[in-house]
């Protein structure tokens, strides 16, 4: 009697393993062809970015030498649109802050290396009094495409006044250099993705912490997060700490471009959702991946009925006066959008996470 126990015990347990198998294998998550998905983005989305973002910085070195070399009207109007461009190119590269781009040592991610605002123009000026700007430190607000962005362009539109203070050396040294450290880091990126980590990413196909899914999933989020955040929620004053509206931290302040920027990082972060290149060619991205997971038309439909809410309360914002100004002549729309922009968080964020299985491996620090 005790022997036929055991084996029906035997028996129950091989059973258990045996459906606990076959449901796993039946996940429809598990079909999807993941290493596709990867492909694409590795060979239409983000190897193109960062090429294109390479071209564009190159532009700006060229651009900025010629105006170290003759500071006229026409030099530095030409630098100020190379830095448009650049910077504008940069949205469509920020999400892919991983791998070549990610952190290494000291070094944080590219997009914290070379895109935090706002910058501080005390340590700017600083930097430029004493001949002593070091890129490689902590102070990751006096580099990168917004500490250059301080010097070319001024809120009133002075480009006499710029021209004038370009008449000191270590002013153009200093933009000399900045631009040069962001083509270098701009470079090593390229480099590696173009040599062996492309073949890494897209072979890295499953869905655990450390995965290519996982870390592109991540940094997708995170970026979308930092529209949010950032980008209209710290001068609205919406982030911790904050008791009221700060416009001087809005994105590209010296410029009045920030609106544009934020216009163009919501295309990249809808293009990664579809899987879309920045020419139109569309693949496979992430929703494709949802139509393969039970619950995920559902939250398809969810996401692109909020995406849409957003861009129409994107298009409603006025190109002038810049947005930094409207942040107190036009509170109710911009305060209208944080709050979509809020509101979507869940879809691409909690939802998603849940139905694909990719855990959330950053901390935004807003409750989120």
């Amino acid at each position: 009697m005790k022997k036929l126990l055991i084996h029906l015990l035997l028996f129950s347990t091989s059973l258990v393993l045996i459906l606990a198998c076959n449901s796993d294998s039946g996940n429809p998550s598990d079909d999807f062809d993941r290493k596709a998905m990867l492909e694409n983005f590795a060979q239409n989305l983000i190897q193109p970015a960062f090429e294109d973002l390479q071209t564009q910085v190159n532009a700006l070195k060229t651009a900025s030498g010629n105006f170290a070399q003759n500071a006229n009207s026409d030099n530095l109007t030409a630098l100020q649109v190379a830095w448009q461009n650049a910077y504008t190119s940069f949205q469509f590269a920020s999400a892919y802050n991983f791998g070549p781009a990610g952190e290494q040592g000291i070094k944080k991610g590219l997009s914290e290396e070379i895109a935090i605002f706002p910058v501080s123009t005390t340590k700017i000026e600083s930097a430029i009094t004493n001949n002593n700007a070091n890129f490689n430190d902590f102070n990751r607000d006096v580099r990168g495409f917004l500490a250059i962005e301080y010097l070319i362009f001024d809120l009133d539109d002075d480009n006499a006044r710029i021209i004038t203070d370009f008449s000191n050396q270590n002013r153009k040294d200093f933009l000399a250099n900045a631009t040069n450290n962001i083509k270098t880091r701009v470079d090593e990126v390229l480099t590696a993705w173009n040599s062996t980590y492309s073949n890494e990413f897209i072979n890295n196909d499953g869905t655990d912490v450390g995965s290519s899914t996982s870390q592109l999933y991540n940094e997708f989020v995170r970026s979308y997060e930092s529209i949010k955040n950032f980008k209209v929620g710290l001068p609205l004053g919406k982030r911790p700490g904050q008791t009221q509206t700060e416009p001087q931290l809005v994105e590209a302040y010296y410029s009045g471009k920030s609106l544009q920027m934020l216009e163009n990082h919501l295309i990249a972060i809808e293009n990664i959702w579809l899987g879309k290149s920045k020419n139109g060619n569309d693949g496979i991205g992430f929703k494709e991946y949802l139509e393969n997971v039970e619950g995920g038309s559902a939250l398809i439909s969810s996401t692109e009925d909020q995406l849409a809410v957003i861009k129409q309360a994107i298009n409603i914002l006025p190109d002038s006066p810049r947005f930094s100004a409207q942040i107190s002549t036009n509170s109710d729309a911009l305060g209208y959008l944080h709050t979509e922009l809020q509101r979507h968080t869940r879809y691409f964020k909690s939802d998603m996470s849940s139905l694909l299985g990719i855990a959330i491996t950053f901390s935004s620090g807003d409750g989120d």
